[in-house]
């Protein structure tokens, strides 16, 4: 028998200036960046919490604690590695994830393929198995302000 599980994860970082920004581990060409302990990539985090939730693990910050100056800087992908790395020592492989990235701008589709490789890579799944879009926020709130940016990530792991 196949036990499915279904998670969620949410993120958002202040955008300032000074440094790169970085969205499932693509740096994207604007002139501010994710403010954040490590490379402030919400795209990363979201899905981080969206496995770790569903194979019942505690959040990002738990195993990624903002205190611990050795991920000072650290880049996300690796830390999404070492996510994934305990996910399946439970006896979980991903079915899919999928997320949506919340931006009045940059425009990140010119990068979804990218981050759909660089993803795919740290997960040991198919391009096909992940799933990126983007929307604005409306021009609403902080984020339709262009103060920072969010990702909501859901995703479904599985084991026999």
């Amino acid at each position: 028998m196949i036990a499915c599980k279904v998670g969620v994860g949410y993120d958002i970082h202040s955008l300032v200036g000074g440094i790169p920004l970085v969205l499932g581990g693509v740096s994207i060409p604007f002139e501010k960046g994710l403010s954040g302990h490590s490379d402030g990539d919400v795209l990363c985090h979201a899905i981080m919490d969206s496995l770790l939730g569903a194979a019942a693990l505690p959040d990002i910050g738990y195993w990624f604690p903002t205190n611990d100056e050795s991920i000072r800087g650290a880049r996300s992908l690796l830390l999404l590695e070492e996510v994934i790395h305990r996910v399946r020592e439970g006896g979980w492989e991903v079915g899919n994830i999928d997320a949506t990235v919340i931006a009045e701008f940059p425009r990140i589709s010119p990068y979804v393929m990218e981050m759909k490789n660089e993803l795919s890579h740290a997960l040991g799944v198919p391009v096909t198995s992940i799933g990126i879009k983007a929307t604005t926020n409306e021009q609403i709130g902080s984020i339709g302000k262009g103060e920072g940016i969010a990702c909501i990530s859901v995703c479904l792991i599985w084991k026999w």
